[in-house]
């Protein structure tokens, strides 16, 4: 039973992919020059909108700090003042810090060489950094360092809750975002392993695309590309 409906939920959530692809197109994310900016990115996003990251993100590129070697000639007071629209910066500028004494201490400042370490030992040496997350984790791991690894948000768990996608199973452990992650990966498990990390990408950029303009705190079907799915999710 509980395959049955996983792979179910994944043969829906696949489809659902193609009709966002049809709706929206390629949506080129993560907007960035560099593979360190969208690390600063997924930092500055926390508890905010990108408008407000994009204002931090200036400061900093004017700053000439959108580099590792940039960051770090930094003071904490100076990387704070530079991130404040943002907010939050007295908690960001520690943990940007961190990441980069992480980055010099255990792979000689390299990003490159942080990109060609196993995947799983990865996530795990993100998620041991203070102001580091699941989906923060999980979205440098994918749009900065191209390991192929699903990206789950709240877009994404209000459009698995609303079509239904993720009911709950009797003695299944896996829950909240892990569980939207395994979805993910069932969605695209027969896609080559190669094309995965592009398809992840895209996928999560889609999935914010069509939440903002419809599948937000209160849903919004009309004209919904996903709205023909619902059927299926009350059957």
């Amino acid at each position: 039973m509980k395959k049955r409906l996983r792979a179910n939920s994944a043969q829906r959530l696949r489809l659902m992919h193609d009709q966002l692809v049809q709706a929206y197109g390629p949506q080129h994310w993560w907007p960035a020059e560099s593979p360190f900016e969208v690390i600063l990115g997924t930092y500055l996003t926390q508890n905010t909108s990108w408008k407000a990251v994009e204002v931090s993100l200036a400061n900093l590129r004017n700053a000439g700090a959108l580099s590792p070697e940039g960051l770090r000639r930094l003071s904490i007071d100076q990387l704070q003042e530079l991130i404040r629209p943002s907010g939050f910066c007295t908690r960001k500028a520690p943990a940007l810090k961190a990441f980069i004494a992480m980055l010099d201490a255990e792979f000689g400042g390299s990003l490159d060489q942080l990109a060609k370490s196993p995947t799983a030992a990865v996530r795990s040496r993100l998620l041991a950094l203070p102001g580091v997350g699941p989906e923060t984790a999980d979205a440098i791991l994918l749009y900065a360092l191209n390991h192929p690894f699903p990206v789950a948000d709240e877009y994404l768990r209000r459009i698995a809750e609303r079509h239904r996608l993720l009911i709950p199973i009797p003695g299944h452990k896996v829950k909240g975002y892990e569980a939207l992650v395994q979805l993910t990966r069932q969605t695209f498990a027969a896609d080559p392993v190669r094309k995965r990390a592009r398809l992840f990408n895209e996928f999560h950029a889609l999935t914010v695309a069509v939440g903002k303009a419809h599948c937000g705190r209160t849903a919004q079907c009309a004209g919904c590309p996903l709205a023909g799915d619902l059927a299926n999710a009350s059957s």
